[in-house]
């Protein structure tokens, strides 16, 4: 009995030890090299709004860099003047098209282009005593009524359903705006992305794919570019120069990436690509020898559906780990709580799987390399 309970004692100890090793000196130790300013972290909630959360903090940098100004911009705002066009191509395509909360970082260049900026204080996106934003519900009725117009009998369009639409997101988000306040003043929200020194032309989003030819726009079919928005098309070290030559120059970058990957993790702030795939779970907690991305490889993955557009955020910086391996720091929109994320809403991002799992990138035109911006404004 005394063998049998020194047995249970030594194998409890090893794995003790072992547990011990695994997460705390195999941990990741990382060290900010490039550190942009940037507005807290805050939580997209119940919603499929990455889209807007990530490039309203993208803008809120671009601001700040251009102006001087923190400004904690209106993420709902967009939101409520994108709904009805995401409904417009749904029923002018018969239905025949995605009707979800999803989108891309251009969407929001789009409604600034359209709509303007404005502050959150001046539109919430929160009614009644709502506190954190949940867009089930509204999206489950609008997406209903639509099908209702769509597949009537007669085949007759009501010309009732735009007005409706806006009738339903009055309901759940309020009702649009024409003016906002900013520090004493009042202003259209054109005006204000005006005071703000956005120019949505300025913007450019960039990608990498085989299928397309290289140096020309194309529009990338996956299902969140409801909109068509082309994308500028650059070999894949190209690609991640153009993030590297931004953040270098103090821009910082909106990322539209996979986050489907058992080695992503908000709750261990990292997302990395181990070359042993089964050893995902692990190298979470310490750093691993990662996968070589080749253009075919991230191809391939592309084609085969293991890599899609799943999720938003917003790169701010760089940083090494303590084997000197060079990762990016990656704002994400799920809020900071520490039982989900593990560096205050952050994440760091491995060189490989941006060049794996990064599905496109929307930069100001001056954070383009030379050779880059050189070769688009020839197009």
């Amino acid at each position: 009995m005394k063998k049998v309970l020194l047995s249970i004692v030594v194998v409890f100890a090893f794995a003790k030890a072992y547990y011990a090793q695994e997460n705390t000196a195999g941990s990741y130790i990382f060290t900010d090299t490039i550190d942009l300013q940037a507005t807290p972290v805050i939580s997209q909630g119940v919603t499929g709004t990455c889209w807007s959360f990530s490039t309203s903090s993208f803008l809120e940098s671009e601001i700040a860099r251009l102006t001087g100004k923190m400004v904690d911009l209106s993420e709902m705002y967009t939101v409520r003047n994108t709904y009805p066009a995401k409904a417009e191509n749904y029923v002018m395509r018969q239905g025949k098209a995605q009707f979800s909360e999803g989108g891309l970082a251009h969407d929001v260049i789009n409604s600034v282009a359209r709509y303007g900026l404005a502050p959150n204080g001046a539109y919430t996106g929160l009614t009644h005593t709502d506190t954190k934003h949940n867009h089930a519900e509204m999206v489950a009725v609008i997406h209903s009524m639509l099908d209702t117009y769509i597949d009537n009998p007669g085949r007759t369009l009501s010309k009732k359903w735009k007005t409706a639409v806006d009738k339903v997101l009055d309901v759940y988000l309020g009702e649009n705006i024409t003016n906002v306040s900013y520090d004493g003043k009042t202003y259209t929200p054109k005006e204000f992305a005006n005071t703000m020194k956005i120019v949505p032309s300025d913007y450019v989003t960039l990608t990498s794919f085989t299928h397309q030819a290289f140096y020309k726009s194309f529009i990338l079919n996956i299902p969140d570019n409801f909109s068509n928005g082309a994308m500028y098309n650059v070999p894949l070290d190209e690609f991640v120069s153009n993030i590297d030559n931004a953040l270098s120059n103090g821009y910082t970058v909106t990322l539209d990436c996979d986050v489907s990957e058992l080695s992503f993790s908000s709750k261990h702030g990292v997302a990395v690509i181990p070359d042993n795939e089964s050893n995902k779970k692990l190298a979470l907690l310490g750093p691993e020898q990662e996968k070589t991305i080749t253009q075919k490889y991230r191809q391939d993955e592309f084609e085969n559906y293991n890599t899609t557009d799943d999720h938003l955020m917003h790169i701010t910086g760089k940083a090494t780990d303590q084997n000197g391996k060079v990762y990016y720091k990656v704002k994400n929109s799920w809020g900071t709580d520490s039982g989900r994320t593990k560096y205050d809403g952050y994440i760091y991002m491995s060189v490989p799987y941006i060049r794996l799992k990064a599905i496109s990138v929307l930069m100001h035109k001056e954070g383009l390399d030379r050779a880059t911006s050189k070769k688009m404004s020839k197009n």
